[in-house]
């Protein structure tokens, strides 16, 4: 009996089906793949803070500054009033120009009643046509002479309006270089006015020039620039055609640029060529006993610290935290976060 139920067992495991073969978990999707891409090599180049135009604020008649509404670092807008040059012959000019616009007026009036006069007397035929004529001539003359006393006036009071100096751009103030009391000619600046477009002019050696070109991008330290702790990135404008002391002049945009100093320097990182690196975020490094850790996941589902070299930082606008790895990680390389400090470790 014992041996028809060994038989009996054993066509029963024989009919079930087959238990599938233990896998290993599959990665979670918040594990970092590591890979291998082009990188730039950058290197580190000095730049200027520069505004693209610095326009003079010109007088537009010669007189003598009568007042100064600005001063060095202000901010302007375009069309706005920055200096008063006074003459006492505009002034004088233009009371004249008044005056004989009155006495024109008056000659009008008198020509007008004496042209209506004749034009009564004529319909009762109690002048003769010459009077007639002689009437109507007058008062198209004192039409005429009106008309030239009123545009004479209005030549004074635009010249005298003209003694105010309007600022040619919006921007800021850099230089005022007259005072009060100043004689100016026409076409003198009396202050010089940075637009408000403000670039970082850089001056990259020679060698490197044939790797710019517009629309690469730099970076600096956002703290250098005055726009807090981190790096910033801009983007090259313009690459100047011509070297000139074995560098080049370049132009580079950078968004939210103080133009409190215009001309301060600073120091750029640009673009000198590519080359394939490993960059991984700063977060899933951590460092025991001076030696650099990340958390490797194995192909089994395991997580094991790993030990690999640090290399220099290779932020860029996507990965703002980036590390270059020298050594220890290779592409397709699953990391892991590192546990908190007080977490133990698995």
């Amino acid at each position: 009996m014992s041996f028809l139920k060994s038989i009996a067992v054993a066509l029963g495991l024989m009919a079930a089906p087959m238990a599938p073969a233990n896998k290993p978990p599959s990665p979670p999707p918040s594990d970092y793949v590591v890979h291998l891409a082009q990188t730039p090599d950058e290197k580190a180049v000095f730049a200027t803070i520069e505004t693209a135009n610095v326009v003079p604020a010109r007088v537009r008649a010669g007189g003598t500054v009568a007042e100064l509404k600005v001063r060095q670092g202000d901010h302007v807008e375009q069309g706005q009033v920055i200096a008063l040059v006074g003459d006492p012959k505009r002034a004088m000019q233009v009371h004249a120009s008044a005056a004989q616009a009155q006495a024109a007026q008056a000659q009008l009036a008198q020509a007008r009643a004496d042209y209506d006069r004749a034009q009564r007397l004529k319909k009762a035929d109690a002048i003769s046509q010459s009077a007639f004529d002689q009437a109507r001539t007058a008062y198209n003359v004192a039409v005429s002479n009106l008309q030239s006393m009123t545009a004479q006036r209005s030549v004074s009071e635009q010249q005298l309006k003209e003694g105010e100096v309007l600022a040619p751009t919006t921007g800021r103030v850099l230089t005022v270089p007259v005072t009060v009391g100043t004689v100016v000619m026409p076409g003198d600046p009396v202050a010089t006015v940075a637009e408000q477009d403000f670039v970082l002019r850089l001056l990259v050696p020679e060698r490197h020039a044939r790797f710019l070109k517009a629309g690469d991008p730099v970076r600096v330290d956002g703290a250098d620039v005055g726009l807090g702790n981190g790096p910033r990135f801009g983007t090259i404008k313009l690459v100047y055609p011509k070297i000139s002391d074995g560098r080049v002049q370049a132009d580079a945009t950078l968004k939210g640029l103080t133009d409190y100093f215009v001309g301060e320097r600073v120091r750029v990182w640009v673009s000198a060529g590519a080359r394939a690196a490993i960059v991984i975020p700063s977060k899933y490094l951590f460092t025991r006993f001076g030696i650099d850790y990340v958390r490797l996941r194995l192909a089994n589902g395991d997580v094991v610290d790993a030990p690999v070299q640090r290399g220099d930082a290779r932020p860029t606008p996507k990965l703002p935290d980036g590390i270059e790895i020298l050594s220890g990680l290779h592409s397709g390389d699953r990391l892991v976060l590192p546990k908190a400090p007080g977490e133990a470790r698995k």
